[in-house]
């Protein structure tokens, strides 16, 4: 009765914001615009910090300008009075005539790169730097006809959080000699549950010398008990022995299954449709390559973080683990006497992670929903024009069902969807690539060739390198620190045995679901520079189209797919600002549920909300939980390779027991 009088509670709380927002929208500036205009005034700065572009290498271009565009925009002035005028020149100059000088800008350099920075004489021959525009007085040039100027560009950006993420998964790779390829198949194990009796109650007590397996394997035994009468006369353990199973049995709330998929619903969503079709778009085919690294390098930091995740989670009265980087960033680092840095991290890690949940883990999964069931049905045409907040308002109803009862209930859900969806994407997939089997092999050529390519719209190889890896890190998140937390659940005595399970995570998301989706956008012919500039929103249209151009119904489907890939992404996500949330203010029921109903509130704003500002700040959010997570995965790094060793040896006394 307590759980349904919650249940109603949130309920309720949902359709009163609903009410109200509802009637906001009556004003002339509707809720949804004054939650954007004011995340983008109080939030401008930390998103530009955050997403601060460090330019990468120089191109460099020495021109003449031929200064008789005097005279051509005189005419041209002389004809409008009013406007400004401007003269565009073959060779990529823009010309500008403002109040009888001539504003030189938007200078053209090979490779389709824009000068950022400029360097000219001026007639007394000093030469003077400007940042990609300068003005040159008529009276001042009256005696010269040309202008010597050297124009400046990058030859591309980077992130600066890509460099700790990239970096930090090449030295987990070398570091565990290169667990995220020699890891996969014992990965897949784990999964199958092949060392599940050693992980719930340990090697030692059922393979050890007298251990109670007796040269049995105990996977492969109907009845524990059962086995244990038969092989009593022939062991010999200290107590009662069926108890000291019991007592010895792993702590947990999921299966090694159940977390896996958990912590894919986070991850393979819209990333994995629609911002691949932005990084091919931007970095054309070669895109795809990089992508495909980047799934493996994080596979790396993955392992790592999952593996902390575990060692260091704490487990309540009631068996309820709370574990992420909070925990392992607090304990792991007091263990190493760096407590006061370890609680630094925590701290900031869980403010971030809160501020991602709300936004790129909520509000921005609600709102592409919303959007994608109103284009199928319509678009302005649609029942839900104007009315997506009743779409929210479902969609909160059955996020609430479903988070109330924590990641047990979050985790027999997304076990269910994760797989139905990805086996269905990835199969509509497979059915557009054998249908285009004539152009497989060219793709794979543009991937190459555009992989290393010396020249490109994103500066050559570089730039498309930066694409594949920004898009990748975006879609499966490793190095963030989030997934660790639906993994800490896992029922198991060793931590390394989920971080090598999660190993599967960023090989599943990036390198088969989003390297499907570009075979697909570059054998259907939807490469386009033109839609470079494109957001998630949009370019999702473009995979679906993409699809449609051989499977007229799969907009349907994809519809369909994003609507589940959304909520099952809500739910996981919830879970990882739950846990947040409790670091920062608490355990008890009343903090829970606070949580609880504020999210499913967001649910309903994000669903009719126009989220621009807010999406790029949640996504600032998530990205900088990379930092303080970063720190402290390098720092435990020894302390993963000792659980590993471990685990190793656990396994390594099963098999000599049954040889």
């Amino acid at each position: 009765m307590k759980n349904l009088n919650r249940i109603f509670l949130s309920l309720l709380a949902i359709m009163l914001s609903t009410a109200v927002f509802a009637q906001e929208q009556k004003d002339e500036k509707g809720i949804d615009e004054k939650i954007d205009d004011a995340f983008g005034w109080a939030t401008g700065d930390y998103v530009s910090g955050v997403f601060y572009q460090i330019p990468f290498g120089s191109v460099q271009h020495d021109m003449t300008i031929e200064l008789d565009v005097f005279d051509r925009l005189s005419i041209i002035d002389a004809g409008d009075p009013d406007a400004i005028p401007t003269y565009n020149s073959d060779s990529g100059v823009q010309y500008e005539l403002i109040q009888d000088s001539l504003r030189v800008s938007s200078i053209s350099l090979p490779g389709e790169q824009v000068a950022e920075e400029l360097k000219f004489k001026t007639p007394n021959n000093k030469i003077i730097v400007t940042g990609g525009v300068f003005k040159i007085a008529k009276a001042d040039v009256s005696f010269r006809d040309k202008v010597e100027v050297t124009a400046y560009a990058p030859f591309t950006r980077i992130y600066w959080v890509l460099f700790p993420l990239i970096l930090g998964a090449l030295f987990f790779t070398v570091y565990f000699k290169f667990v995220n390829f020699s890891g996969v198949w014992r990965a897949i194990q784990v999964v199958r549950g092949k060392y599940e009796d050693i992980e719930k109650h340990g090697a030692e007590m059922l393979y050890g010398e007298d251990g109670i397996a007796n040269g049995v394997d105990i996977n492969k035994v109907d009845s524990l008990e059962e086995h244990l009468k038969e092989v009593s006369d022939e062991i010999s353990v200290d107590g009662d022995i069926k108890d000291t199973i019991r007592d010895e049995s792993s702590d947990g709330e999921v299966t090694h299954f159940q977390a896996l998929t958990a912590a894919l619903s986070a991850t393979v969503g819209l990333g994995n449709i629609a911002g691949v079709a932005i990084a091919v778009s931007v970095g054309g085919a070669g895109a795809t390559f990089w992508m495909i690294i980047a799934g493996f390098l994080g596979m790396a930091s993955k392992f790592v973080e999952c593996t902390l995740g575990v060692k260091y989670r704490d487990v309540g009265p009631d068996g309820t683990i709370y574990g992420g980087p909070m925990y392992y960033l607090t304990k792991g680092l007091k263990s190493m006497g760096l407590a006061g840095l370890g609680k630094v991290l925590a701290v900031l890690f869980a403010i971030m992670c809160i501020g991602g949940s709300f936004g790129g883990g909520n509000m921005f999964q609600a709102n592409q929903a919303a959007q994608m069931v109103e284009n199928i049905t319509g678009g302005t045409e649609s029942f839900m024009y104007g009315y997506r907040w009743v779409f929210g308002l479902l969609m909160a109803i059955f996020v609430g069902i479903v988070i109330i009862g924590g990641i047990k209930s979050i985790a027999k859900v997304t076990d269910k969807i994760v797989p139905f969806m990805v086996v269905t994407y990835v199969g509509a997939a497979l059915w557009v690539i054998i249908a285009r089997y004539d152009m497989i092999g060219d793709a794979f050529m543009q991937i190459i060739d555009g992989a290393f390519s010396p020249e490109g719209v994103a500066g050559g190889a570089i730039g498309v390198l930066v694409q594949g890896f920004r898009r990748a890190a975006f879609s499966n998140e490793a190095g963030v620190g989030s997934a660790s937390i639906a993994h800490s659940a896992v029922r198991t005595k060793y931590p390394a045995s989920e971080g090598l399970v999660a190993l599967l995570e960023p090989f599943i998301d990036t390198v088969v679901v989003c390297t499907m989706t570009a075979v697909v956008l570059i054998i259907t012919g939807n490469v386009n520079p033109e839609n470079a500039g494109l957001a998630d929103a949009d370019a999702i249209l473009l995979t679906s189209d993409a699809f449609a151009s051989v499977i007229s119904w799969f907009p349907y489907v994809l519809t369909l797919a994003v609507v589940l890939f959304a909520f099952s992404t809500m739910i996981s996500w919830s879970y990882y600002g739950y846990q947040a949330w409790a670091y920062l203010f608490g355990r008890t029921t009343r903090t829970e549920y606070t949580y609880k109903i504020l999210f499913c509130i967001f649910v309903v704003i994000g669903s009719a909300a126009s989220l621009g500002n807010v999406i790029g700040f949640s996504d600032a959010m998530i990205f900088s939980m990379m930092v303080p997570n970063m720190i402290g995965i390098v720092l435990l790094a020894p302390k993963v390779k000792k659980e590993m060793t471990k685990y190793m040896n656990a396994i390594k006394l099963k098999r000599e027991a049954l040889d």
